[in-house]
């Protein structure tokens, strides 16, 4: 039988693990090509030999998926996987309609095929969108479980942007973890939270080998917590899988990929910023839940904000720093930052558009909606060079960080600035202590 030709749609995540788990020791299958969207920079590399095993001694080119349709004829491709997340169902099958009008096949890989069984209990949290509140939910789910007594060990979707070989089983326990690793402020962003708590944190490339190193980890293991990225699925089988869904984007967890997947899949529903919300909001995204999943569990839940120092922002004119992937593929026209300028006051708000320059001039062409809030893009040393420049000429009084990790500790900022701090509030019953005290009962 001749092998078929393949080539991985992705985005430095989803798709190296599509590769790992169903393509890398498949005989039927002839993977000559990664494409790469999404993440700046991070086409023109390979998938290492190091990681790509026998099948392919040479490793595996990575190339953009602007290239996408070229590449389909010149290497003769039969297959083309799609294996990145959130994005619009239209997008998926325009790309679809292409790919299929080119002459190749078009697939979707499930759990089935690329999901890895643990020996551990394993809880998984995933959201519908980017920058619904995932990564406040798991510092919740973890806090609960080390109140408990337990050693909570936390896994990350991966976001392997520079050395993918050296980036294979990645484990964070302390700060200097991110330095050593060679970290990009997206990935600060994720590890850091964990590591200030108490708790390890593994990350990288290859999961199967990731999850056994967090099963044995040296200061013990009792529960594995899967924290998701984007709106995917998850990379392992789950016990107890949880979603976390935003009502300030209603119909959003029926209209993206896979988010609607990861809803499908979950035990427990938790609907974050009731607080913020407006209520038509939260009644649609109620009744998409109970329509989809009537069988889960609905938490409620806010999102609380702090400042470190509300005078910096009460009648000032601010600069308001975002996390960059909620406005960038995530599609929000705010954050926790202009939230928490608004609660305390601030005056005005400065558009850092006439001061961007560099890589951040380039993620304004691409994501012209995202209007004047600043996206703390730092997946590369130029453009953490170009991020401080662009907040340093701001002609603003203050700069409110509203990123997850302290940008003033990475970046120079020689303005008065304050950092926001925001996390997961249930409301009322049934809340994220009483389901867990049930699964620990069931494990």
């Amino acid at each position: 039988m001749t092998k078929k030709n393949v080539i991985i749609i992705g985005a430095a995540g989803r798709d190296f693990h599509n590769f790992n788990t169903y393509f890398r020791n498949n005989e039927d299958y002839n993977v000559v090509a990664f494409t790469a969207a999404q993440i700046p920079d991070i086409d023109g590399r390979k998938y290492p030999a190091e990681l790509s095993g026998e099948l392919y001694p040479e490793g595996i080119p990575i190339h953009a998926e602007e290239e996408l349709l070229k590449l389909i004829k010149e290497l003769k491709v039969d297959v083309c996987a799609f294996s990145y997340s959130d994005i619009t169902y239209s997008y998926v099958m325009r790309l679809a309609a292409q790919v299929q009008a080119a002459g190749a096949s078009y697939l979707l890989l499930g759990p089935n095929d690329t999901m890895v069984k643990s020996t551990k209990p394993l809880i998984s949290i995933g959201a519908v969108r980017t920058g619904c509140g995932k990564s406040q939910t798991t510092r919740r789910v973890i806090e609960i479980l080390m109140e408990k007594g337990l050693k909570a060990v936390a896994i990350r979707h991966p976001m392997p942007y520079g050395d993918l070989a050296a980036q294979k089983v990645q484990r964070f326990a302390e700060y200097s973890d991110l330095k050593k690793h060679d970290c990009t402020i997206e990935e600060m962003e994720e590890y850091e939270p964990h590591i200030v708590r108490g708790n390890v944190i593994y990350a990288g490339v290859d999961y199967e080998a990731i999850i056994r190193a967090a099963e044995q980890d040296p200061d013990g293991c009792d529960v594995v917590v899967w924290d998701g990225g984007n709106n995917d699925f998850p990379f392992y089988n789950s016990d107890l899988h949880i979603t976390v869904v935003d009502p300030h984007r209603p119909g959003h967890e029926i209209q993206y990929y896979p988010g609607e997947v990861t809803l499908l899949l979950s035990d427990v529903v938790v609907i974050n910023k009731i607080d913020s919300a407006d209520l038509a909001g939260i009644e649609e995204v109620r009744k998409n839940i109970n329509d989809l999943v009537p069988n889960a569990i609905v938490v409620d839940a806010a999102s609380t904000l702090t400042v470190d120092d509300p005078s910096v922002i009460k009648g000032k004119r601010v600069l308001v720093v975002e996390d960059g992937p909620t406005l960038t593929h995530g599609g929000m026209k705010y954050g926790a930052g202009m939230v928490a300028a608004q609660k305390y006051g601030a005056a005005e708000f400065i558009d850092p558009r006439p001061y961007t320059i560099g890589k951040l001039n380039e993620t304004f062409e691409k994501y012209p909606d995202i209007g004047i809030l600043l996206p703390a893009m730092g997946y590369s040393d130029q453009q953490l060079k170009d991020l401080e420049t662009t907040i340093n000429s701001t002609e603003c009084d203050s700069v409110v960080i509203g990123t997850p990790i302290d940008l003033s500790k990475i970046i120079k900022i020689d303005k008065p600035n304050t950092r926001v701090h925001y996390n997961l509030q249930e409301i009322g019953q049934p809340d994220l202590v009483g389901i867990l005290e049930g699964f620990l009962k069931e494990i």
